[in-house]
């Protein structure tokens, strides 16, 4: 039971590093296109990672 936990939260994490690395890597345009100022990346990510 723990370890499933602990592997989720692991797999959580994996997936919202990847979502900051592959927005941080959008230019200013192409997020503005996607309605997400570059601050609020970190947000978007913890939310996209915990859905």
């Amino acid at each position: 039971m723990f370890v499933t936990y602990l592997l989720s939260k692991v797999r959580a994490y994996i997936l919202y590093r990847e979502t900051v690395r592959e927005l941080s890597q959008l230019s200013d345009r192409e997020l503005n296109d996607l309605g997400i100022s570059r601050y609020e990346i970190a947000s978007v990510a913890r939310h996209h990672s915990a859905a």
